[in-house]
């Protein structure tokens, strides 16, 4: 990768860097042009692609340890050469896909100087910054932001079941790759002769402060946290017990404190106790081992009207899962809407009530969390799921209880669900998440100078630690993969040490797991979904559709069965439950019976008796139980006429009547009053009446005459 850096007018600057790993494309960085307010404003071009980044920022610090980062990624549709869908034809809301790019990038543009890259795999070779077409044909799909001294800030991947030692090179490649961006950037940099802000510096309370929380509480909380009989809800209530003794005492010693300066000290002092128990003692709060998992308990089957179902308890994670099928063909709208894609046949969907963590709140909506989780759950499981699988399949993860790595637990609820559900998955699926608790080397503090490894991480793990890398796969090889750091950077190092820590503690679970259920379900349930073809000959599909369709709208309101049209003759029913079926064939068959309808010679005369008098002509029947059938006013007689009654015509009346058989389009029988009158007597009788009407115009003219 060479890097050529080009000065254009007005200061806009531009390197340009040269990707060699399959076929040369330029990426073009420049700024100075556009968005000149904001504090920092660059647009990147790779190939035909481009994006505008800004960045704007507060200079006053903020007396919290918040950092209020924001981060919005917006499509436009005009970048595509379209024009929004919507009803107004302009962006709304931010769509999943916006939403899914921003969680994935937060971390990135938390570094200061940072490169990103896509790594993809076509036939075992690997490509960086593939083509979307490319892209179409690999089997991963990686995202790698790194930091300076090839540390890494960021991972996201999605793979159909990479080998680990695949997935790791692909990591390094990428890695290698993010070095060299980021030292064009560098050089970019001095060529413009940029210098750094001074950095805000963070709020830190008062040393003295945090030394006489010290000398009150050192010792409880380190009891706390070392007394294995803890719970999360215990440990929290025993925490804020000591948390509100504490403060009390800190207020009268020092009366001029700030609140959030008391509450900072308990809090620095807290963090620095759990910490230091990993790092040096190399105990963990619930007593396990570093590389330890939880106790992990597994049950399928749970409710039987449901076409699958699994609750896996992790610890105090627990989440229920569900899997229900549905007709590919009649999906179609559903699946639009959740994702865009119509060939989606499967999706995730992840649910996080309050109650999950004994909270108050409103039920309902879609956050960010919920939306990114679900996203990294389904990773996981559709490479397992067949392509060629002729149902599309929601499951549904609501976490119950959590204490960690809930999205997790639901790729491993997930994957029972389906086993449960007899979805013939290729193999079993398992998640876990890595925890990290690392020690800043005082001269660089970007640099670690020593770090320990959590295997299944608890909440408080997560929230005081600083990685939560959750990966997840089968026992072959690697589905899915996301990092949340914490810290300036991570050593590549310590990236293939957690992965090879997360395959070990993967293959374990799917231990546990398969003793509950080993593989998918040889068939499926007896309350399975069904689907059948039912034949509706031409004659009948008038009929079986109704007016406006208003006969499968009823039949699919009333037995919940899905319709859609196979061929000329033979229509697809698709049940959620055997019941369903037979109910609903039982619709079908009320709608279709037969009507004894008596052998029809064509081009026979038969007698029609009127059995009701419309606008547009007279309903009638050839036999009682006949359905009665239109005989239009355009066939009632050689004249046009507006209305039967014209002719004289009463409900009850005979008459008779010429059957030419069936319409090929609709199945309406057809017949003609008109073509049995004779063409010459009509033709007497029109003369009769035109004669009629002229004596009468003479007769008014002889009267005019006379008078």
């Amino acid at each position: 990768m060479n890097c050529e850096i080009k000065r254009a007018v007005q200061g806009h600057w531009q390197f340009h860097v040269l990707c060699s790993c399959c076929f040369c494309r330029k990426l073009e960085i420049s700024s100075g042009r556009f968005a000149r307010f904001a504090d920092g404003a660059a647009v990147v071009q790779l190939g035909d692609t481009s994006v505008m980044v800004t960045a704007v920022s507060k200079t006053k610090p903020s007396p919290s340890q918040f950092m209020p980062l924001v981060v919005d990624y917006r499509q436009k549709a005009a970048a595509a050469g379209r024009i929004p869908t919507n009803y107004l034809r302009r962006e709304l809301g931010t769509t999943d896909n916006e939403i899914l790019t921003t969680l994935s990038l937060l971390t990135t543009y938390v570094i200061v100087c940072a490169g990103a890259v896509r790594v993809g795999m076509v036939n075992g070779e690997l490509l960086v910054n593939p083509t979307r077409a490319e892209m179409a044909s690999s089997s991963l799909n990686l995202i790698v932001a790194g930091a300076p001294s090839s540390q890494v800030v960021m991972i996201e991947a999605s793979a159909e079941n990479v080998l680990q030692q695949d997935f790791c090179h692909a990591v390094k490649v990428g890695v290698k790759h993010t070095q060299q961006i980021i030292h064009a950037i560098q050089q970019l940099a001095r060529e413009q002769k940029v210098t750094k802000r001074t950095p805000v510096k963070m709020f830190s309370p008062p040393a003295d402060m945090v030394e006489h929380v010290r000398r009150l509480a050192s010792e409880r909380i380190y009891a706390v946290f070392t007394d294995y009989t803890h719970d999360k809800i215990s440990r929290d209530e025993a925490i804020n017990k000591v948390r509100l003794e504490t403060e009390e005492e800190l207020k009268e010693k020092f009366p001029q404190a700030e609140p959030f300066e008391v509450i900072e000290s308990f809090n620095t002092l807290s963090k620095e106790i759990f910490r230091n128990l990993v790092l040096n003692e190399y105990r963990r709060c619930d007593g396990r081992e570093l590389t330890g998992l939880r106790n992990i308990s597994c049950d399928v089957d749970l409710f039987k009207p449901l076409h699958g179902s699994a609750l896996f308890q992790r610890g105090q994670t627990q989440v229920y899962t569900a899997s229900v099928y549905q007709h590919l063909h009649s999906c179609d709208a559903c699946i639009s809407f959740c994702s865009g894609i119509k060939d989606k046949n499967f999706m995730l969907h992840y649910e996080f009530p309050p109650y999950a963590t004994n909270e108050t709140g409103k039920m309902g909506g879609l956050n960010r969390r919920e939306l990114g989780h679900g996203a990294l759950a389904e990773k996981a499981l559709r490479p397992v799921i067949p392509k060629d699988f002729p149902f599309t399949i929601r499951v549904t993860a609501e976490v119950l209880e959590s204490n960690g790595s809930s999205s997790m637990a639901s790729a491993c609820g997930g994957s029972l669900a389906l086993m449960d559900a007899g979805v013939p998955i290729s193999s079993a699926v398992a998640g876990v998440a890595i925890g990290l608790i690392s020690k800043a080397n005082p001269e660089k503090p970007a640099e670690i100078e020593n770090y320990r490894l959590l295997t299944d991480i608890l909440g408080i793990e997560d929230y005081l630690g600083d990685m939560d890398f959750k990966l997840a796969g089968t026992n072959k090889g690697i589905t899915a993969l996301q990092a949340d750091v914490k810290i300036p950077g991570l050593p590549l190092k310590v990236v293939m040490e957690a992965i090879q820590q997360a395959t070990v503690a993967k293959r374990e679970i799917l231990g546990i797991m398969n003793k509950c259920i080993a593989k998918p379900r040889e068939s499926r349930k007896e309350n399975g979904p069904v689907v059948e073809n039912v034949r509706v000959p031409v004659s009948r599909r008038a009929r079986f559709v109704g007016p406006g369709g208003y006969n499968l709208r009823r039949l699919q309101a009333q037995t919940g069965v899905t319709i859609s049209q196979v061929d000329e003759e033979t229509f697809s029913v698709f049940a959620p439950t055997p019941g369903a079926m037979n109910e609903a064939q039982h619709f079908i068959s009320e709608i279709c019976k037969d009507d004894q309808e008596q052998q029809l010679e064509f081009g026979a005369i038969y007698t029609a008796t009127i059995t009701e008098i419309r606008d547009i002509g007279v309903m009638v029947k050839l036999y009682p139980n006949m359905t009665p059938v239109l005989l239009h006013n355009s066939q009632l007689d050689h004249k046009r006429i507006k209305h039967p009654s014209a002719l004289g015509l009463e409900v009850g009346q005979e008459i008779q009547v010429k059957y030419f058989g069936r319409d090929p389009t609709d199945g309406r029988m057809r017949l003609s009053r008109k073509v049995l009158q004779s063409t010459a007597a009509s033709v007497v009788k029109r003369l009769n009446d035109k004669q009629s009407i002229s004596m009468g115009s003479s007769d008014m003219q002889t009267t005019s005459t006379d008078s």
